[in-house]
């Protein structure tokens, strides 16, 4: 065996450890940080991604008010609290639809906003149309489109009478 062959520092002339020079270190340093960099940043891109696959849509039945308060075809506004209202909400967590009873068992409530772009509509009792002032929405008096941009009728909330009260079930709405 050539004593030339025998590195430094191996005991009993074995193979010894892979040298690493100064230069390969420091790559290897920056691969790995750079890699840990990578999916520190990316695991809250990927969250924000997926996350609305799991989460659950708020909703929740509200009271609007007693049955005998609405008459038998007419349209009002009533007002609710949110589903979802965060705390420092304020009056800003309430929100509106419209409500028509059409007999004496049956209810239907529309969303305020406007399909086309959640402008606010208004109820013209004399047309019996729902018009939305921003770009000219004019909707019939069961939601759908009698005319405008708007891509499709109002919104429905469910409806239902318990106890004696009209309650909204209240979620997300959603405008085109």
């Amino acid at each position: 065996m050539n004593d030339s062959n025998i590195k430094a520092g191996a005991p009993g002339g074995g193979a010894s450890p892979v040298e690493v020079s100064r230069r390969e270190f420091f790559e290897r340093v920056s691969v790995v940080l750079g890699s840990l960099s990578a999916v520190l940043l990316a695991a809250p891109v990927v969250g924000f991604i997926v996350a609305p696959l799991f989460r659950k849509t708020p909703s929740a039945w509200r009271v609007v008010g007693r049955v005998e308060q609405f008459k038998v075809g007419e349209t009002v506004a009533v007002t609710f609290q949110d589903a979802s209202p965060l705390p420092w909400a304020g009056v800003t967590a309430n929100t509106a639809a419209w409500l028509r009873r059409d007999t004496a068992e049956n209810f239907i409530a529309f969303s305020v906003n406007c399909t086309h772009l959640g402008c606010p509509v208004r109820w013209l009792q004399k047309a019996n149309l729902f018009m939305c002032p921003c770009h000219g929405g004019v909707y019939y008096k069961d939601g759908t489109v009698a005319a405008g941009p708007p891509p499709q009728p109002l919104t429905r909330y469910a409806v239902r009478v318990r106890n004696g009260e009209v309650e909204l079930r209240t979620g997300p709405i959603h405008i085109a």
